[in-house]
């Protein structure tokens, strides 16, 4: 069993996914730093000092201190109870920005593999016999079919 699951595991696919997961997991991060340190403030500087992640609404106040809260980490420190809506908002724009990025990427993807794909075509693999008229390899020098020489016929075309 040990020997199937190393084996399992040792497969490119396997090794290319987990290495996907860790680079998206530091893409991740960075995006959210972008989000919260530099998208946010702005925004929220331009719409009347608005800390977003500040933003919430205590559901319950704490026994141990009451309300009002100065930041959502103080309401958690007392032990409030907060839906934390400004959180929530970033998550949204970090998603946003991260599923933007990860189109753009796919959208590249299919570009590279549209442009293989037309060169591949656009590359003929085969050629007429110009005496039997038969469908060979560009390559061939001789046709199977008819077996014509075909040396001379190249260094004429």
């Amino acid at each position: 069993m040990w020997k199937e699951f190393k084996e399992f595991a040792m497969k490119g696919n396997v090794l290319d996914m987990a290495i996907g997961i860790v680079i998206g997991a530091a893409f991740g991060a960075i995006v959210k730093s972008l989000v919260d340190d530099i998208l946010m403030p702005p925004i929220g500087l331009l719409l009347g000092n608005v800390d977003f992640a500040n933003l919430f609404l205590v559901l319950k106040a704490s026994p141990k201190a009451p309300p009002p809260y100065p930041s959502l980490a103080e309401a958690k420190a007392v032990g409030a109870v907060t839906l934390n809506y400004g959180v929530f908002i970033n998550t949204i724009v970090t998603f946003i920005i991260v599923a933007f990025a990860m189109f753009l990427v796919v959208k590249a993807i299919n570009q590279m593999q549209k442009k293989e794909e037309e060169k591949a075509e656009a590359e003929p693999t085969t050629k007429t016999c110009p005496y039997c008229y038969s469908t060979i390899p560009i390559q061939a020098t001789k046709c199977p079919y008819c077996t014509a020489d075909l040396t001379d016929a190249r260094e004429a075309a």
